[in-house]
């Protein structure tokens, strides 16, 4: 089997190069690079060329960057990992954020979903309202106590305006901070920021909620001051009441006009920095190891949901889900196919119990972005690969004559690892460090 893969050291350098990803995207087609005269605009002869005929695979393999753990876990814990710095780079500065972040005052809060029926759960004291004492693994955990008489048309169109009652929020939030420091909405903005990173998880009962990091900064972010009647209890404060205010007017069904709102479990803790970590104290590496760790799982890993569009509803029979999730996945399968509901896309965001939102946002001035990591990422290997290969690297010389002009033609070819690329990447692939450590 090996004779028929060629250059079985190319295909190793091949796969190598994806990191372990286990769906990488296959792509056909050619790049070539000619010398371009900037001068005279004159192209030269072709100087390299790479085709997709002549690579061990018989493609060029590019990495999936999918973030859910179930449909590649590398990918996935390479996105929790960037995740992770991006939340810290706005919590103690780096990555070209400005350390004195870290003075700003910040909180980490918690935004659930509003009471769909009793579900069954383990209370701090006593038992579930079903008189159990539920196991920390236990399936029912999360499903209806009644499901003949729990809100799954709710339930859905909270998922469905999930991010448009965030939205509303962050509106209400700099209204409320405003109101709190005696300024007028258009003053504000001349002597304050809010910035902030939030991440959506699943609860088990299939209900998006919020974690989010919010700092109050200076009127150009990071890099200014906040204003000296800035607080973390006055941000803590201007939260609660915007999160009382924030309302959504939903659709109307059958004669029931539905509006959403956060739910009344609101946690809101102050963050503090990374010299005082003891106690009770929520330091900032506390906070983005608990937000990147939900970056990478969705409704697939909550609620045993599925990690890809449905097709056809009829696909649901031959799937191993829970009853609950099957409930509403086709609540909002049927939903979307009433002709007022199709803005929301249902059908198409079943799978996902019917939030289409993205999972991880944050506003520009929180911190550094995901691009950025990856791109300095992909700088860092071809440093280190051109370092193996016995060359120095070095900067290009400022404003060359002669530069070079790439052309490139990549078709899609499908997806994933034959079974012997699949078992050179297994044996490639060094085990995962579970707690995430370089």
């Amino acid at each position: 089997m090996l004779a028929s893969w060629g250059s079985l050291p190319g295909l190793v350098r091949q796969l190598t190069g994806l990191g372990g990803c286990a769906r990488p995207i296959r792509l056909s087609g050619y790049r070539a690079e000619h010398a371009l005269n900037t001068a005279t605009g004159e192209i030269g002869p072709e100087l390299h060329r790479l085709d997709s005929t002549d690579l061990p695979a018989g493609h060029l393999l590019v990495r999936c960057n999918n973030r859910r753990t179930t449909r590649c876990a590398t990918c996935a814990e390479t996105y929790r990992r960037d995740t992770y710095h991006l939340i810290t780079a706005g919590l103690r500065g780096g990555k070209g954020t400005p350390d004195q972040v870290a003075a700003h005052p910040r909180v980490f809060a918690t935004f659930t979903a509003p009471s769909f029926g009793p579900v069954h759960n383990r209370p701090d004291s006593g038992r579930c309202r079903c008189g159990t004492r539920h196991p920390a693994d236990d399936p029912a955990l999360g499903t209806p106590l009644d499901p003949d008489t729990y809100d799954y048309e709710a339930a859905v169109l909270w998922n469905a305006h999930a991010g448009a009652i965030w939205r509303r929020f962050s509106i209400y939030l700099r209204r409320e901070i405003a109101k709190r420091a005696g300024l007028t909405q258009r003053a504000f903005r001349q002597y304050a920021r809010v910035s902030f990173a939030k991440v959506a998880e699943y609860q088990k009962r299939g209900a998006v909620h919020f974690h989010a990091v919010i700092r109050l900064d200076g009127p150009t972010g990071g890099d200014s001051p906040p204003p000296s009647w800035a607080s973390a209890e006055l941000l803590t404060d201007a939260i609660r009441a915007a999160v009382a205010a924030a309302r959504i007017t939903g659709p109307t069904l059958d004669g029931r006009e539905y509006t959403f709102a956060f739910g009344r479990q609101l946690d809101i803790r102050p963050i503090r920095s990374a010299d005082l970590d003891g106690g009770t104290e929520l330091t900032d590496r506390a906070v983005a190891a608990y937000i990147a760790k939900y970056a990478t799982k969705g409704a697939e890993t909550a609620t045993g949901t599925l990690d890809r569009p449905l097709k056809f509803l009829a696909e649901l029979a031959g799937l191993d889900l829970t009853e609950h999730a099957r409930r509403m996945i086709r609540t909002a399968w049927t939903l979307g196919a009433r002709k007022d509901l199709e803005h929301l896309r249902l059908r198409a965001w079943a799978h996902m119990l019917g939030f289409r939102g993205h999972f991880s946002t944050k506003t520009r001035r929180y911190s550094t972005t995901l691009g950025a990591l990856r791109d300095a990422r992909a700088e860092w290997q071809r440093l280190q690969a051109a370092i193996a290969r016995g060359e120095t690297p070095h900067a290009p010389a400022a404003e060359p004559e002669e530069t070079t002009l790439v052309l490139a033609h990549w078709v899609f070819a499908g997806t994933g690892l034959t079974s012997g690329e699949q078992w050179l990447t297994d044996a490639l692939t060094p085990d995962t460090d579970t707690r995430g450590r370089r």
